[in-house]
């Protein structure tokens, strides 16, 4: 069932581009049938506890037999139930969200890759495994958001988040490769042992080059995880069908790189985060990233980029909680924000729909009264991701505050995050979804088909209970106390958070047409994507490019292929002349040569 598990999406995109490019209705039902068969298995499989490897290189030492290696346990089982989970649900909303699109057929062919890709990831035995697969991903997510590439916003928000991906990638790889040269394997189960005895055999060297490599195993996740300074892919990305925002942008994707992460925690141990200058800085890039993204979503008017940096800041929470060596609070975040997120970004996509593609919140309004089981989904959606008591997303946000509170500025910069989530998520959902409708497109809006509501009304549920005792067994790791309910300092800090943020927001928002709040600073993201642009597109287009020009012309094409040429032509121009058809000339010649050959063999000795 684990080589299954692995294969069958594969096999399902294989078989849709292979054979069924021109029969979207089979496609679909194929790739749909692969991802409910997936669930099922991740099903029985939950809790198992084994391993299995294929070995399809063997090196010579100490590189030795790469493998094909699929490890389950608590960590890879449980986040099985995720990507599976909201893989399907994803799967089933888009056979009515990409019905009429043209390339339904490549759509669900490049989904089914992305779940073998991402599989790949979660059931890896060892790091060779998963560089490979985490590149597959790499590429599964540039299909998916350039799907509609005829949109040059879609095929430069594609182009964008594989370059940027590319330079965190490159730092996973070196990391990998010191982690290897420290423990002499690439397998995560003997990754341990082999550290302790380095550790031993070269105290002096550990701290410093153990933080180092795993600082550069950490750019993978920067990259993937969407993390400063690499996060401008994201945002970018909704340019992609909004089920691929929900499936790759909320819940699978971008949580990848926590979950390397936490799985380094197991195979290294809690103290590779906690005695090593890498946890500090892991800590303070995931903060300072939820802090960020948090403000800059405040003053967003597009729908799911206000959700999609809402996903920034809620992934520096779990960064910042793994590196204060809190990754199991980290991982049941994870757990707990995709259900909610996922269905956030379903419920921004069935609106968006019924608004025929209108994007903008401050052309919307009213919705509730016109698709009340929409508006309710994503009402309890809401609830879950700014942390109302009994719901999922409390019970993890305060596991992340807890592994928090024995660092006090990161704490504070978490209870500040706390306070702007429910400002504007308020935001959002007052000036979408009460009021009166804004533009014709929100006034003609209807309740979406049940292939639509029924993911968002399962996704809901969970957004509600997933944090609970006997659902949260489910999670891929769970803290001490997860899923219990109790009175404490910590409970009132982040009430006061709560109602802090929320309610400002809904009187600053009520009944408003247009933000009455402008903040330049926020709404431009900081100027990172302009100074970005500046320094390195334009930087490279107007700088880089006039140099390799200059090169390429002056010394490539004018001194080494320019000059050979001419010299051959100058050469052959000599010959030429002599050639002139002059028979006195050649007598003259061929006796300077007679005279020369009786020279050089009787007077040159």
């Amino acid at each position: 069932m684990a080589w299954l598990l692995l294969l069958l999406p594969l096999l399902s995109a294989a078989a849709n581009h292979l054979f069924l490019k021109r029969n979207a209705f089979l496609a679909s039902m194929l790739s749909v049938g692969s991802v409910v068969a997936t669930f099922v298995i991740s099903l029985l499989l939950l809790g198992a506890t084994d391993s299995y490897a294929f070995t399809w290189a063997s090196l010579p030492e100490p590189v030795g037999n790469l493998s094909i290696s699929l490890k389950l346990d608590q960590l890879a089982t449980g986040m099985m139930i995720v990507v599976t989970g909201i893989g399907m649900l994803v799967h089933i909303f888009s056979l009515a969200y990409m019905a009429d699109d043209s390339a339904k057929a490549r759509y669900f062919t490049c989904l089914s890759l992305f779940m073998f890709s991402m599989t790949g990831i979660v059931l890896a035995g060892n790091f060779i495994m998963t560089f490979m697969f985490w590149e597959l991903v790499g590429l599964s997510s540039y299909l998916l958001i350039g799907h509609w590439y005829e949109k040059n916003s879609a095929a430069d928000a594609a182009k964008k988040a594989f370059l940027v991906n590319r330079i965190g990638d490159f730092g996973f790889m070196v990391g990998i490769l010191l982690l290897f040269g420290i423990t002499g394997t690439f397998i995560f189960d003997e990754m341990g042992a082999k550290l302790a005895a380095f550790e031993s055999a070269y105290p002096g060297c550990y701290p410093c080059l153990l933080g180092t490599a795993i600082l550069c195993v950490f750019c993978g996740a920067v990259g993937k995880s969407a993390q400063l300074p690499l996060h401008v892919w994201l945002p970018d990305a909704m340019e992609g069908p909004t089920p691929v925002s929900a499936l790759i942008h909320a819940a699978t994707m971008v949580a990848a790189g926590v979950y390397m992460l936490y799985r380094v925690h197991l195979s290294l141990g809690v103290e590779v985060f906690t005695e090593t200058m890498a946890g500090e800085v892991i800590a303070w890039v995931g903060g300072l990233t939820a802090l960020a993204a948090a403000l800059m979503a405040t003053q967003q008017d597009d729908i799911k980029r206000i959700l999609a940096y809402s996903t920034l800041s809620q992934l520096g929470y779990m960064v910042m909680a793994t590196g204060l060596g809190g990754g199991d609070a980290g991982m049941f975040h994870l757990f707990t924000h995709a259900w909610f997120k996922a269905l956030l970004f379903l419920g921004s996509g069935a609106v968006i729909y019924a608004c025929h593609h209108q994007q903008n919140i401050w052309k919307m309004g009213g919705l509730l009264k016109k698709m009340p089981i929409t508006g309710i989904t994503f009402f309890l959606g809401f609830l879950a991701l700014i942390a109302v008591p009994f719901t999922s997303g409390f019970f993890s946000k305060e596991a992340i505050l807890h592994a928090a509170e024995g660092n006090p500025p990161l704490f504070w910069i978490a209870v500040a995050v706390a306070v702007l989530t429910p400002f504007y998520m308020t935001r959002l959902f007052v000036v979408t979804f009460l009021g009166s409708p804004s533009s014709d497109d929100a006034d003609h809006a209807k309740e979406v088909s049940p292939l639509m509501f029924v993911p968002l009304v399962l996704l809901a549920v969970l957004a509600v209970i997933a944090g609970y005792k006997g659902i949260n067994t489910l999670a891929p790791a769970l803290p001490a106390h997860a899923g219990e309910f109790h009175v404490n300092p910590l409970f009132w800090i982040s009430l006061g958070a709560l109602l802090a943020g929320s309610i400002p927001a809904f009187i600053i928002y009520s009944g408003r047409t247009k933000d009455p709040l402008s903040i330049p600073l926020f709404r431009e993201r900081f100027y990172l994507d302009a100074i970005y642009d500046k320094v390195f597109v334009r930087g490279i287009q107007d700088g880089g490019a006039a140099l390799i020009h200059f090169f390429d012309e002056f010394l490539i094409n004018g001194v080494l292929v320019g000059g050979s040429t001419r010299l051959v032509q100058s050469v052959g121009g000599l010959f030429r002349r002599a050639q002139n058809g002059n028979l006195q000339a050649y007598a003259f010649a061929f006796g300077l040569g007679v005279i020369a050959v009786i020279y050089f063999t009787v007077f040159w000795k």
